[in-house]
């Protein structure tokens, strides 16, 4: 599994890959987190409100920073 957080590197982003992190950790999967910070490679995922986060290059969240539990919803699809 591939995650990638998409944002600028700022609070929320960080916020988001934080969260993302404790998610895999609690559920027990592992996966390669990545951050992307290219505006080029953001706006390629159609995604203009940041902290998105893509999971297997498909787009589940953007504008909102997720808590755990939210993204372990994501992770058991």
């Amino acid at each position: 599994m591939i995650i990638k957080i998409l944002g600028s590197g700022c609070k929320n982003c960080t916020a988001l890959k934080e969260n993302t992190e404790a998610a895999l950790k609690e559920a027990g999967i592992e996966a390669e987190v990545i951050k992307v910070q290219d505006m080029k490679d953001i706006v390629s995922y159609g995604v203009m409100q940041t902290p998105a986060l893509v999971i297997d290059e498909k787009v589940v969240s953007f504008g909102k920073v997720l808590k755990s539990k939210d993204i372990m919803k994501f992770l058991k699809r």
